[in-house]
């Protein structure tokens, strides 16, 4: 983000701003955003362990806490989202961040499941505000046939705050208790103040949109993207039960410390971030769905093998290529959302940022129950199951000209 800061400057002081690719640090500073509002999806996963020592909630009822913040979130996007279609409001992307950090940072200061539910809740909202406005803004400033570089830049901002959140929720834990949550306000405040020097921008460039908009773009393609949204839902679930269940695994069967877990955690994401950043070059380069049936069928080996080998230097070595094999299909699959329907890429942004996840949110409950039930094991082979039916409908995706 060093990036940002400069372009601030320049900006700001007039220092060579005319010769500036302003898009650029645009697609930068939503970058920045989406870290500081999906920081607090990974640090809500980050916190189940201490919720379960301290509150004695069992995983199902952890679990719920997960569900309840991405369902609601979800439920609540692609509204958003075809809001976005038809106004310019990038006000509620800054909105979002200040909600999703709030709600989680009143998480720690009550014992009461009513109202921690309701925390959790609101940054879920919060995050759902966050999401299809910012990703529409990307597409608008990205190069055509590159839309993928741009939604990786962007994905990797969110990435990296998922990365963040368990280091951040360990630090706070361990130094200041549960009270340490006030420090999930920090994000906000970043943001906050930085979005304010571009708001005025960002509502020039949805205003210029509106009028340029004369020739729809093209048919939109529903069947096409309801086949799509499969794999998407399959994705969500494993994406969400990873972040759920991972460290929990890592905890019961594996004997590591919640410490060491959460770090653990952090690699996880921080690689998938890695991988996030390039997945959308890729794809502009090889092919959308190429990309995505590679990376599902060696998510499945991979997958396969973690959970049985015995050695945890080999197992966290395949938790890097299974982060690497997830986070490759993440850009091309909202770049493919958005090119099946082109008339309503705020709309198609909504449900594959949003609404899939409440899939996932769904499902995860029940992974969790199926835990208490036989082991921490069986959410890992829920995850594998899953991950088999996305390899298999990614065969189904009907291709498009890139």
């Amino acid at each position: 983000y060093i990036d940002i800061f400069r372009m601030i400057f320049i900006y700001n002081y007039g220092c060579g701003g005319n010769k500036m690719k302003k898009s650029k640090y645009y697609q930068y500073v939503l970058a920045l955003g989406h870290g500081c509002s999906d920081i607090n999806q990974s640090i809500l996963s980050a916190m189940l362990p201490f919720l379960i020592a301290t509150y004695h909630y069992d995983y199902a009822t952890a679990s719920v806490l997960v569900m309840l913040s991405n369902m609601v979130g979800s439920i609540v996007q692609p509204f958003i989202g075809n809001l976005a279609d038809r106004k310019n409001y990038p006000w509620l992307i800054t909105a979002g961040v200040f909600l999703a950090g709030s709600g989680m940072a009143v998480t720690g200061f009550t014992d009461n499941f009513v109202v921690l539910s309701m925390g959790v809740m609101i940054s879920g909202v919060g995050v759902a505000m966050f999401h299809p406005g910012s990703a529409k803004l990307v597409t608008m400033t990205s190069q055509k046939k590159k839309e993928g570089k741009g939604i990786s830049v962007f994905a990797f901002g969110g990435k990296l705050g998922f990365t963040l959140g368990p280091m951040l929720t360990a630090f706070s834990m361990n130094v200041f208790g549960m009270k340490g949550t006030i420090l999930f306000l920090i994000p906000v405040v970043l943001f906050g103040v930085i979005s304010s020097l571009f708001m005025k921008d960002f509502y020039a460039l949805g205003d210029a949109e509106k009028k340029e908009k004369v020739v729809l773009q093209g048919k939109d393609q529903v069947n096409a993207f309801i086949r799509l949204c499969v794999v998407v839902f399959s994705r969500s679930i494993i994406t969400n039960a990873m972040s759920t269940f991972l460290v929990l695994y890592l905890v019961a069967r594996c004997s590591m410390s919640t410490t060491l877990g959460n770090t653990l955690l952090s690699l996880y994401y921080g690689v998938a971030a890695v991988c996030t950043l390039l997945g959308g070059n890729v794809g502009d380069r090889f092919g959308y769905i190429k990309v995505i049936r590679v990376s599902f069928f060696v998510f499945v080996i991979s997958m396969s093998a973690f959970l049985f080998v015995k050695t945890n230097i080999i197992a966290i070595l395949l938790l890097c290529i299974i982060g690497c094999a997830e986070s490759f299909t993440y850009s091309p699959m909202i770049v493919l959302g958005q090119k099946y329907l082109p008339n309503h890429v705020g709309l198609a942004s909504g449900i594959t940022l949003g609404l899939a996840v409440s899939v996932g949110a769904v499902v995860v409950p029940l992974l969790g129950k199926l835990s208490d039930l036989y082991g921490i094991s069986y959410a890992m082979y829920g995850i594998l199951f899953f991950a088999l039916i996305a390899t298999v409908s990614s065969l189904f995706l009907k291709r498009i000209e890139d």
